[in-house]
């Protein structure tokens, strides 16, 4: 028997809201841990007092790298709404600064833009590198991005996104955007021009079905772009922040980019984004009045931003993640030999994806009714991109869980 008030729960987000999302049938209450529990409305198990408990490996898409509830977090949090969460870019605030100062030294770029989320640091990415181009006087302003990625849904994000049924329902977009084939070199040189500003990817594409870039990509990338005057953005936003075993993806291939950009995990689970230049792309791009944000580096934000990040470094969360990484690593190689149902492994570190036969929609509703949070991505993938503070038996308790759902 279904509980009323998670059915009202449902029922007041279907009638109100516009239907853009297909969401699985269960209102989350709250998180503990890596754990997260209903509202004790789904009828599908006994529950609990406290509503059924979920063993979490969606991390609100990659958000929550830190879990749920963490005491340190919460009271930062706490007393920064008693103080102060918004007054404009029209003054200063006593976050900002620090936040901006602590992304810097993780990410190893020299100045940074806040933003509310990742598409708007994808759309900032985008001006700085024409603006760039345009203050140089080369005449420059093409994008290459890649096939099967994906960058946001706003006009100038989907415009680099390369999944076809993402664009085609708001073509035209915005001109000058090329595709090439992720990790194909000679794909990206053959659109190379004149006319090119800046070359974008993920060096793990996420939604495309958890795909890392080779280090022959990355390197070459870099040595094309050098030679032709081109900026390298890399979209950071899923693939950042720990998940991968270093703090950013591009620093485990040793490939510096020109523009990053940043979101989901910075702020754990509070709305906020950023990119990132170096001090030569910030010397020559955006400019007062050129790129602005009524709530981009609030005091709130930025006060999640900073915690986190101390958090991160006090917990080592990196190490931790190329251990538990290495871990969920040879469990996933060891269900693939085991299993006809599970056709590879993808992924790096604790962002890692299965190829499966049977279709991930029916798989990720049935791990729901066992108690486990799982998503997908392009490809017939389950993706898996826990929390970064999992422990070895929280691997063991998704991966039996999974066998039961394959």
């Amino acid at each position: 028997m279904e509980n009323n008030q998670t059915n009202i729960y449902m029922e007041e987000t279907n009638s109100e809201l516009v239907h853009t999302y297909n969401r699985f049938p269960v209102v989350l209450d709250h998180g503990e841990g890596v754990y997260l529990y209903d509202t004790e409305g789904n009828g599908w198990t006994v529950r609990v007092q406290e509503g059924k408990k979920y063993l979490d490996f969606a991390a609100g898409i990659a958000v929550c790298g830190l879990g749920y509830s963490n005491e340190e977090y919460k009271t930062a949090l706490k007393n920064q709404i008693d103080l102060l969460t918004h007054t404009s870019n029209l003054y200063y605030n006593t976050t900002c600064g620090k936040a901006a100062k602590a992304l810097l030294k993780a990410c190893e770029m020299d100045k940074v833009f806040f933003t509310n989320s990742g598409t708007e640091a994808i759309e900032g990415a985008l001006k700085a590198a024409r603006k760039y181009a345009y203050k140089k006087g080369t005449g420059r302003y093409e994008f290459i991005a890649m096939e099967d990625s994906f960058h946001g849904r706003s006009m100038g994000a989907l415009s680099v996104t390369g999944t076809e049924h993402y664009r085609t329902p708001f073509e035209p977009l915005i001109p000058g955007v090329k595709f090439a084939k992720y990790n194909d070199l000679d794909s990206v040189k053959a659109l190379v021009s004149d006319k090119t500003c800046a070359i974008i990817l993920e060096a793990l594409q996420g939604e495309g079905g958890i795909t890392p870039a080779t280090d022959e990509f990355m390197k070459g990338l870099r040595q094309i772009c050098d030679e032709e005057g081109i900026l390298l953005i890399c979209d950071e936003i899923q693939c950042g922040m720990g998940r991968t075993g270093s703090m950013f993806a591009w620093q485990g291939y040793g490939v510096k980019p020109d523009i990053m950009t940043m979101a989901k995990a910075i702020g754990n689970g509070v709305p906020v984004g950023a990119f990132a230049m170096t001090k030569e792309v910030a010397e020559y791009s955006l400019e007062p009045g050129d790129h602005g944000t009524t709530y981009g580096g609030n005091p709130l934000a930025c006060a999640a931003v900073a915690k986190t990040l101390e958090l991160f470094e006090k917990y080592d969360l990196t190490a931790h993640v190329r251990e538990i990484g290495a871990y969920l690593t040879e469990k996933l190689d060891e269900l693939v030999a085991a299993n006809d149902e599970v056709l590879e492994r993808r992924g790096i570190g604790l962002i890692q994806g299965i190829k499966v036969k049977k279709p991930v929609g029916e798989i990720s509703s049935e791990a729901l009714k066992e108690g486990l949070l799982i998503i997908s991505a392009k490809g017939n993938v389950l993706r898996l991109v826990p929390p970064l503070v999992i422990e070895k038996e929280h691997v063991d308790e998704m991966l039996e869980i999974l066998k039961k759902v394959l």
